[in-house]
């Protein structure tokens, strides 16, 4: 009975702290952001898949964001980048194992923001991006 105590003690205790947790870990943790697990987007020529990007992405949010809950719509946004690497190559033209940063940003902004919602994306920013193979 008494270790029953403490165990429902300690579950209290940790979802009563939780919020002060999360909106310290904000301030000291600078902009929040959403940071998406690589993913690999396949680079197509003439409907053909010649290679594939592995890209790490970070989600810049706005401060009026829920960075809680957009962090755990992770997933979501990896599909919609996915989906739309399908539809269309963003790599560039002449280079195919580099990505269009300008073009991936132009359309995948309005992407995400169908997730995130209306003025809760500040910017994308490109944390690494490696070819399968290089094409040089």
């Amino acid at each position: 009975m008494i270790q029953t105590r403490r165990i429902l003690l300690s579950s209290l205790f940790c979802a009563l702290a939780m919020p002060a947790f999360a909106s310290e870990a904000k301030k000291e943790g600078g902009d929040p952001y959403v940071k998406l697990s690589p993913v690999a987007m396949p680079v197509i020529d003439n409907g053909r898949v010649v290679n594939y990007l592995f890209v790490t992405l970070r989600i810049n949010l706005t401060p009026k964001a829920d960075v809680n809950g957009l962090r755990l719509k992770e997933p979501y946004f990896r599909d919609s980048l996915i989906r739309a690497a399908h539809k269309q190559s963003f790599a560039l033209p002449n280079k195919r194992d580099t990505l269009d940063e300008e073009r991936f940003k132009k359309i995948m902004i309005p992407e995400f923001t169908k997730i995130a919602g209306a003025g809760n994306i500040a910017s994308l920013e490109i944390l690494a991006q490696n070819p399968k193979k290089s094409m040089n």
